[in-house]
């Protein structure tokens, strides 16, 4: 995995214990986690338990979610990326998932469109993946529609820990 990604706005690089107290922002925010299936987080410790899973994802599987870094400003403002779905979801698992998170402020600013497409060159041009899948709360409208304007095909409704979601592909050629 070649990294950092630079795009217009924003630089992708590995997620790292100095991320610690952004993480832990970002995951206590009961906005951000509203449609992820979890509870706001309310121990610095659980950010970091994360943050060393994903640093072993990168090792063991090549890749994970990344930290997204605006460049103009040089601050955190959440994360996204491709990871492998080791644990099923939806019936699949060994496959390629796109996922991002946001701080609120940075919502509605093109941020997570603009990392989900470099995510998506990674997985595609560096993974050599032929599909790619996501998934969102049913009720995440935002969440949907980008990943639509992505040019992901919905595939249908799952039930994820008590929510109710769409489940998403994209082929390698149907990118946009």
């Amino acid at each position: 995995m070649k990294l950092p990604i630079i795009t217009e706005r924003l630089m992708l690089r590995k997620l790292t214990p100095d991320d610690l107290d952004d993480m832990f922002l970002l995951d206590s925010n009961p906005d951000v986690v509203k449609y992820v299936g979890i509870q706001p987080l309310t121990k610095k410790e659980e950010s970091l338990e994360m943050i060393e899973n994903l640093i072993g994802q990168y090792e063991k599987n090549g890749t994970a979610r990344l930290a997204v870094v605006e460049k103009e400003s040089n601050r955190f403002i959440g994360w996204s990326g491709i990871k492998l779905l080791t644990e099923e979801v939806n019936g699949f698992k060994n496959v390629y998932e796109l996922g991002y998170r946001f701080l609120p402020e940075f919502w509605g600013k093109g941020y997570a469109t603009e990392s989900a497409k470099a995510s998506l060159d990674l997985g595609f041009d560096q993974l050599n993946a032929d599909k790619i899948y996501a998934y969102a709360d049913v009720e995440n409208l935002t969440s949907n529609y980008i990943l639509t304007k992505l040019g992901f095909e919905n595939k249908g409704t799952f039930l994820d820990k008590g929510d109710i979601c769409n489940w998403y592909e994209l082929k390698k050629n149907n990118r946009k």
